[in-house]
């Protein structure tokens, strides 16, 4: 279902915030978009921040795509278009948060906090508080919270781990005697089958759980008796976020010729951001997706090959058995096709992988190096990129933002023919070398997000478009 909004209509949503990471707010979030779709509305959902795995869920249960919106790598002005590109669309816009409130890139303000883009989007904020061995204290936890930051408008307040009746009744009590206010919109009950199954880099994707009709009845049950859904629509309508038309920042530049680009998707390549990808569509790119998995060949006729992060480390042995695939995406690579890959897809461009028991599997071999699994993250966190020399995102200068999390460690190349071509600055101000490229190949850690700077997709779709007609000249 598609709806059309007028101009200037006010956007019916919340944003699910949480006092810190693994409070509950992603299950509550997946429940509230669970009971609004079986109400017959029309829901977007939104990540702030630069997780992969959770708008996979809210995809999952929405019915479409999931966007994500981050206050650091992302301008205030390409959000608002983000948010306003989809919210026209839809009855409700749901915006699950990040960590805790006001967490962000630093301890001394709010950038890239759910607390700033609640600012930014307009929308009241429902605070999500693990009560679990809590009673009264809980509504000293959420004053502190409400009072934090007067700019903010918390709208209300859901319980979760909640224990029994005896519980709940203390923290409804606790909340009308100290903050009679801030309503309480219910209770979520204490659920160890309802839990979120997680790994090293997360929550299992949604594809991995499945989100089948009884699961989500399941889901749909446990908000449904704990939460005044009233009340949520209520406080939804609070919102100050206005539906309007909102200025394209897409610019005709930005067309790099039209090409086919195959993209790897799959179980083991599935961390893609959504604006990514249409900003690759805008730049002339048709996306033709594929699976180094199961495929035997890369499709047709593609001039280009884009292989985002995921799980190569738990398909490691099924990407060395598909030799034919290994095979094919290292002589494109050799014929000049340009190739960009991120994290996961750089592990497997590398010429080894190893895993946390130590058994090494032969990878694609563009690159002559491995990459080894740690029982502990390797590395985490924001990362501006400044291109030390021109490449297949643009001329040197050109400065973008991402996000790297990984838990596998690389033997950095050292061939002559591999060069370090990003300049890293992580959120420390630290700088350091990375992005290895080697002619038409650019492989790195860090998850770029082209929101950032759009006109490095353009780059790379013009690169791509470029060996297309030299290929074809010497064909």
């Amino acid at each position: 279902m598609k709806r059309t909004h007028t101009d200037n209509q006010i956007a019916s949503g919340v944003v699910i915030a949480g006092t810190r990471s693994g409070c509950g707010k992603t299950l509550a979030t997946l429940g509230l978009a669970t009971v609004l779709r079986e109400r017959g509305l029309c829901v977007q959902g939104y990540k702030v921040g630069p997780d992969f795995i959770d708008p996979s869920h809210l995809s999952a249960i929405c019915d479409r795509p999931a966007h994500n919106l981050d206050g650091w790598m992302l301008s205030r002005e390409r959000v608002l278009e983000i948010f306003h590109r989809y919210a026209v669309e839809v009855d409700f816009c749901l915006v699950e948060g990040v960590m805790g409130l006001y967490d962000g890139a630093s301890g001394a303000e709010e950038t890239g906090s759910t607390a700033q883009m609640a600012k930014w989007l307009g929308l009241p904020v429902l605070l999500v508080v693990d009560a679990r061995s809590q009673g009264r204290s809980a509504a000293a936890l959420v004053q502190g919270f409400r009072d934090f930051d007067p700019e903010l408008h918390l709208a209300g307040v859901i319980f979760t781990q909640v224990g029994g009746p005896r519980h709940e009744a203390m923290l409804r009590e606790a909340m009308a005697s100290h903050l009679p206010e801030l309503p309480c919109l219910g209770c979520l009950p204490r659920r160890s089958d309802l839990e979120l199954a997680s790994r090293h880099l997360g929550l299992h994707m949604a594809e991995d759980l499945g989100w089948d009709a009884s699961r989500r009845r399941f889901l749909a049950d446990w908000v449904e008796q704990g939460l005044d859904m009233e009340l949520l629509h209520r406080i939804s309508r609070q919102s100050a976020a206005i539906l309007k038309s909102v200025p394209s920042l897409d610019t005709d530049n930005e067309q790099g010729g039209r090409v086919r680009l195959g993209v790897a998707r799959d179980r083991a390549f599935c961390f893609y951001y959504q604006e990514n990808l249409r900003l690759l569509e805008n730049a002339g790119a048709e996306l033709v997706f594929f699976s180094p998995l199961t495929d035997g060949a890369l499709p047709d006729n593609v001039q280009g090959l884009f292989f985002g992060g995921g799980y190569p480390e738990l398909h490691a042995a099924e990407l060395t058995q598909n030799h034919a695939m290994r095979a094919a995406v290292a002589a494109a690579a050799e014929a000049g096709m340009p190739v960009y890959a991120e994290c996961g897809g750089m592990q497997y461009l590398l010429a080894e992988l190893e895993d946390v028991g130590g058994a090494v599997f032969p990878m694609v071999g563009l690159f002559p190096a491995r990459s080894k699994m740690h029982s502990r993250f390797q590395a985490l966190g924001y990362r501006k990129v400044e291109l030390r020399f021109a490449g297949l995102l643009g001329p040197a200068g050109t400065v973008l933002r991402g996000h790297e999390f990984h838990y596998s460690a690389l033997d950095v190349p050292q061939a002559d023919e591999v060069s370090a071509v990003y300049r890293i600055t992580d959120s420390r101000g630290r700088e350091f070398l990375e992005g290895f490229q080697r002619t038409n190949v650019l492989a790195s850690y860090i998850h770029l997000h082209f929101g950032s700077h759009p006109p490095a997709a353009a780059s790379f779709v013009r690169a791509c478009a470029n060996w297309a007609a030299t290929a074809s000249q010497g064909s």
